[in-house]
């Protein structure tokens, strides 16, 4: 089934071709939604492009190619407007016919996708709890997943934790020390982030307690019995803590390994990587070194992958991920979604992995994010200056809580309590996502907790809207072929639905989930614009069928998109 810009854009070829200009070497770009209106539903900028690389009139060129375009039911008119652009206004007929089309298909028209996709996110740090610091990795990778799983592709979110490394001596020291038995088994997060503090107040005046951490350490990664025991019960805790917070935000991995995983392939990596001659020893150290037209801020910075003390880095486990995730999936793409700091990194090991001919152009893509701050700074386990990311979901919760009590006090507590947890979740998660992601964000309760505006509770709310409609008409079936679009808001809305594919693919081709955010927010304000204006069960005949099938068209399109976001198609609220 093919979606409307690629309709429009066949037609444009077919006619540029009828019209002389088939042996252009101008790509033809896929037809664009109108920002106006009033011009048109949808446009095409190629005859303008055409004109220009031609030195002809792009309007000559643009009013030539209308007048040879191919008639096509999809089409009610085609005008020239301003410097040379081609506009497309839809036939209200044919357009209902599409969206009850898009609307009968589970990817609402979209050709699905083939191959492995492998995104790496969240990535939180064992023996610590989660907080607000690890909200956007969460939340941006898991609408990442979502909407590649939508698409078709194979999926496989690998969650790479902070398992290995110098902090683990520093905690087996630490427990030795301060550990209290009894708190560790009521809260054993807490005891272990108390005792790591504790561990880093105390060796400023004590550096002998950094050799010591070094020494159990080495004896943890040489397999001694009772530091591996220790950091297992390290883990094994920290595992349960993380998906507390995961299903809540309904957060699943299909793989979670962390950096211990790939210890053992690490030496072997080095010395393969040296008889590669990508890799070289410079003062002792193994590096990988580029040259100036290697990328931006490459060739002063070679990649550091064993220390002169034999000690591995970041760099040489990330690629020895990506050579384990190779052999395992043969993914056609690597998604990694971390924070903006690590953009030099990732240029770095992405290079030399195609330096060694492991992948091809585009197949590691790095989705950084802006950073998320305090007012007063950064935020530091360390320091004890963060915010847990449950108490964050537990504040949500309690304000949605109380605005689902006063609103809707005839629904059972039960009922209430759910309500509140999905509002209040889905209104931390989508003041995250609604934002670009590249922008830095500073954190304030007000932002994160908001219940109006461009917020979650208002998608939810209008989908609960729709589909209360449809429970006080007692309609067990919608027709949607009985779609007629005869007011300017039913029309309005039918356009702005049926452009559902559209928003999916612009948010995919960039890993910026705000711009599906931004398409269901519209959206939900065109239905409400809707809702107002055309009476539905009040209606009669064909006219309350039709109205009938549009809103049900509506709660496919919302409930697909709110899903693409994490958020929850409530039936009540």
């Amino acid at each position: 089934m093919s979606t409307i810009p690629q309709i429009l854009t066949d037609l444009v070829a077919e006619a540029a071709n009828a019209a002389g200009y088939g042996d252009s070497t101008i790509p033809l770009e896929p037809a664009q939604a109108s920002n106006n209106p009033q011009h048109g539903d949808y446009q095409s900028n190629y005859a303008f492009r055409l004109g220009k690389s031609m030195r002809a009139n792009p309007r000559a060129v643009a009013q030539t190619i209308a007048d040879a375009m191919p008639a096509h039911p999809a089409v009610a008119e085609v005008s020239v407007a301003g410097p040379g652009f081609l506009n497309f206004r839809l036939a209200n007929d044919w357009l209902a016919q599409q969206l009850g089309a898009q609307c009968a298909d589970a990817r609402f028209g979209m050709a699905a996708r083939e191959g492995t996709v492998v995104i790496d996110y969240s990535s939180p740090n064992v023996a610590k709890r989660m907080h607000v610091g690890h909200l956007r990795s969460t939340v941006i990778g898991n609408a990442l997943d979502r909407m590649h799983r939508f698409v078709g592709y194979e999926v496989i979110a690998d969650n790479h934790i902070g398992d290995w490394g110098t902090q683990f001596g520093k905690l087996i020291v630490a427990w030795d020390r301060w550990v209290d038995e009894e708190a560790f088994k009521v809260d054993p997060i807490a005891e272990l982030q108390r005792i790591y503090q504790q561990y880093s107040k105390a060796s400023k005046d004590d550096p002998a307690m950094d050799d010591q951490a070094r020494a159990e350490t080495v004896k943890l990664q040489a397999g001694d019995e009772r530091n591996q025991a220790l950091w297992r019960r390290f883990v094994d805790e920290s595992l349960v803590e993380f998906q507390g917070v995961y299903d809540r935000f309904g957060v699943q991995f299909d793989e979670t390994l962390g950096e211990s995983a790939y210890h053992d392939m690490l030496g072997p990596l080095v010395e393969s990587l040296l008889g590669s001659d990508v890799a070289q020893i410079s003062d002792g150290a193994v590096v990988i070194p580029f040259e100036p037209g290697d990328g931006k801020g490459l060739g002063k910075n070679p990649l550091l992958i064993r220390k002169r003390d034999g000690a591995y880095l970041y760099g040489t486990t990330d690629m020895a991920t990506v050579r384990y995730r190779l052999d395992r999936w043969s993914p056609v793409k690597m998604i990694y979604v971390t924070d903006m700091r690590q953009q030099l990194h990732f240029r770095q090991f992405f290079t030399a992995c195609k330096k060694l001919g492991w992948v091809e152009k585009g197949q590691l893509e790095h989705s950084w994010f802006g950073m998320l701050t305090l007012p007063e700074g950064a935020m530091s386990t360390r320091h004890g200056n963060v915010i847990n990311l449950v108490d964050l979901l537990d504040e949500a919760v309690a304000k949605a809580r109380a605005v689902v009590d006063e609103g809707s006090p005839h629904l059972s507590d039960e009922e209430r309590a759910h309500i509140a947890e999905q509002v209040g979740v889905g209104a931390v998660r989508y003041a995250d996502l609604s934002q670009n992601p590249q922008s830095n964000i500073v954190f304030t309760w007000e932002k994160m907790l908001a219940m109006e505006g461009n917020t979650a509770p208002f998608m939810m709310y209008a989908y609960a809207r729709a589909r209360s409609i449809l429970r006080k008409g007692e309609v067990e079936a919608v027709d949607l072929g009985a779609l007629r679009l005869e007011h300017e808001n039913e029309r309005a809305l039918a356009v702005a639905l049926a452009r559902f594919p559209e928003a999916v693919e612009a948010a995919l081709g960039v890993s910026r989930p705000n711009m599906l955010c931004e398409y269901l927010y519209n959206t939900a304000r065109d239905y409400n614009r809707f809702y107002q204006s055309c009476p539905v069960l009040k209606s009669e005949g064909a006219t309350r069928e039709s109205r009938l099938a549009l809103v049900e068209a509506s709660t496919r399109v919302l409930k697909a998109g709110m899903a693409l976001v994490g958020l929850a198609a409530l039936e009540r609220m």
